[in-house]
């Protein structure tokens, strides 16, 4: 999919920054790149000149990585509560704490298979339990997702479930290799998996979800080409692409 800016925003963006073409570094985990930052960062890098470069990273080290990479990110996009940390810790330029969306948990089966009503708790867990395997990001890892996924399922309604967690990465790629029935992941991370198909977010009730936020990083060297680039990301035609992939922008 290309996305391509409105001329005024091509004009805001072209005027000031196009003479100084640069690189720029964007560090996040996959509740930001697995949605529609690859495309995003094309259009930008053709509209301007300049060449962003995505720096993927897990989430229990990312932290660790913005405080000590060289070179180091410029901007930064992390769920609400590592970056109200990183806030804390003086890790981010003042005023550049922009709201981007929010992640939400969702069941995936395989592409064609039935797709079960899971409208509410109750119909959910029947549903899952319906399921000899259902796949999950392995909680022992320490991931943010895995250790929510877990405590979901480990209230009461879901007494019976038969969550596996993955040996090899996410839970929604070991579907996508045809372990398990189900799975439950973001679900920006199971939209882009063609082998994979989206039932639905789980019930708003469960509190599955992430909000994610982009700030400049307080190392970069260049904050005010990085705060430009966040309004690239979050301008209008931004938060359509955010939201056909699977994120709900704020």
């Amino acid at each position: 999919m290309r996305l391509f800016a409105s001329a005024a925003l091509a004009a805001l963006l072209l005027t000031p920054i196009a003479a100084q073409a640069a690189d720029l570094r964007i560090i996040s985990p996959g509740i930001v790149y697995n949605a529609a930052l690859y495309e995003l960062v094309a259009d930008y890098n053709k509209q301007t000149g300049n060449n962003a470069i995505i720096v993927r990273a897990v989430m229990n080290k990312i932290v660790d990585e913005i405080k000590t990479a060289t070179p180091p990110a410029d901007v930064i996009g992390l769920p609400a509560d590592m970056m109200n940390t990183l806030v804390l810790d003086g890790g981010i330029v003042p005023g550049s704490y922009t709201l981007l969306g929010r992640g939400e948990l969702g069941l995936a089966v395989k592409k064609g298979a039935a797709k079960p009503d899971i409208s509410t708790v109750a119909k959910l867990a029947t549903a899952l339990r319906s399921a000899q395997a259902v796949m999950v990001n392995d909680p022992k890892a320490g991931t943010m997702q895995g250790v929510m996924i877990d405590d979901i399922l480990k209230r009461p309604e879901f007494s019976g479930v038969k969550a596996v967690p993955s040996s090899k990465g996410e839970g929604a790629a070991a579907l996508a290799r045809g372990e398990g029935e189900m799975a439950i992941q973001l679900v920006q991370e199971i939209l882009n998996k063609p082998q994979i198909e989206l039932v639905a977010p789980l019930p708003v009730e469960l509190g599955g979800h992430m909000d994610a936020v982009l700030a400049v990083s307080s190392r970069s060297t260049q904050p005010k080409l990085a705060m430009d680039f966040i309004k690239f990301l979050t301008s209008p035609q931004g938060r359509a692409a955010w939201k056909a992939k699977g994120m709900r922008p704020f």
